[in-house]
C-alpha cells in the first residue's frame, strides 16, 4: 500500500493523510465522531462528500445528517463505488436534493447480504489417495 506522506503546512499545522476506508468501520459504530472530527474535511474522499455533508447538516439533526454521511461512505466503501458514487452526489447537489439512500444502495448493485450462499461438496480425500496409488504403480 502507499499513501501520500502528509507534510506540514507553512502555518505550522500538520500534514495528515486520512482515508476514510481506514475509520469506516469505527465511524459505523459511532456516526456521531464524524461531526468533531478533526480530520473530517480530509476523510472525504471527494469534494462532492464534503458538499453533501454540509447540506445534510443544514437540513437535517446533526444525528441524522452524520448517520446518512456515514451510511454514504459505508455505501462507497462496501460496493467499491467511491467515483460513481460522488458523481451522483454531485448530481444531487445541482437541483439541491439530498441523497435517497435506498435509491442509492439499489442503483450500486445487490446487497451483499442477499447473495445466494455456494456450497461446494470436496472430493474425499480417499479419491486422491487411489489416485496416487495408481500413479505410482504405472511409475513403477
Amino acid at each position: 500500500m502507499q499513501l501520500v506522506r502528509g507534510r506540514a503546512g507553512a502555518d505550522g499545522t500538520h500534514g495528515h493523510v486520512v482515508n476514510y476506508h481506514h475509520v469506516i468501520h469505527t465511524l459505523r459504530r459511532k456516526p456521531m465522531a464524524l461531526l468533531n472530527l478533526i480530520y473530517r474535511d480530509q476523510l472525504f474522499p471527494r469534494e462532492a462528500y464534503r458538499l453533501t455533508f454540509e447540506q445534510l447538516r443544514e437540513r437535517l439533526s446533526d444525528r441524522e445528517a452524520c448517520r446518512s454521511m456515514v451510511e454514504l461512505l459505508s455505501l462507497a466503501h462496501d460496493r467499491s463505488c467511491e467515483a460513481q458514487l460522488g458523481e451522483k452526489l454531485a448530481d444531487g447537489l445541482a437541483v439541491s436534493q439530498l441523497p435517497d439512500l435506498p435509491a442509492l444502495r439499489a442503483c450500486f448493485g445487490p446487497d451483499p447480504d442477499r447473495i445466494p450462499l455456494v456450497v461446494v461438496q470436496l472430493a474425499s480425500l480417499a479419491a486422491y489417495e487411489t489416485l496416487l496409488d495408481n500413479s505410482m504403480g504405472e511409475a513403477a
